[in-house]
C-alpha cells in the first residue's frame, strides 16, 4: 500500500513538474521566489539590528512576487489568487508610498 502511494506521488509530481512544464509554471515558480526572498531579506536585517525590522527590500520583493504572481493568477484564470493578489499588492504599494513620504521624518524601515 505504502508502495503506490509512493508510486502515485511520484506520478503527481511528475505530471506538475516535468510534462507539463511551460513558461507560465516557470513564471509562477519565479513569483514564489520572490516571496521566499523578501522573507530572508527581512530575517537576515532583523537578526543584524537584534531586533525585528522590515527593511525597504521586503516591501519590493512584496511589491514585485504580489504582481507577479497576480499576472501568473489572471492567465490561469484562478480567482482566490487573483482576489488575494489584487489587495495584497495595494498594500505593498501603499506602504511603500508612505515609507518613501516619511523617509525624510525618520521611517522605521531600515533602507538596506
Amino acid at each position: 500500500m505504502l508502495i503506490q502511494y509512493g508510486q502515485a506521488l511520484g506520478d503527481y509530481l511528475y505530471d506538475v513538474f516535468v510534462a507539463k512544464f511551460d513558461f507560465w509554471l516557470a513564471f509562477g515558480l519565479i513569483a514564489q521566489l520572490f516571496f521566499t526572498a523578501r522573507f530572508l531579506v527581512q530575517w537576515i536585517s532583523s537578526e543584524r539590528a537584534g531586533q525585528s525590522v522590515v527593511p525597504m527590500a521586503f516591501w519590493f520583493f512584496s511589491m514585485g512576487g504580489g504582481l507577479m504572481t497576480l499576472v501568473y493568477g489572471v492567465v490561469k484564470r484562478e480567482p482566490v489568487i487573483i482576489l488575494g493578489q489584487a489587495l495584497a499588492t495595494v498594500i505593498y504599494i501603499r506602504n511603500i508610498m508612505l515609507i518613501l513620504k516619511n523617509r525624510a521624518s525618520g521611517s522605521k524601515t531600515l533602507d538596506r
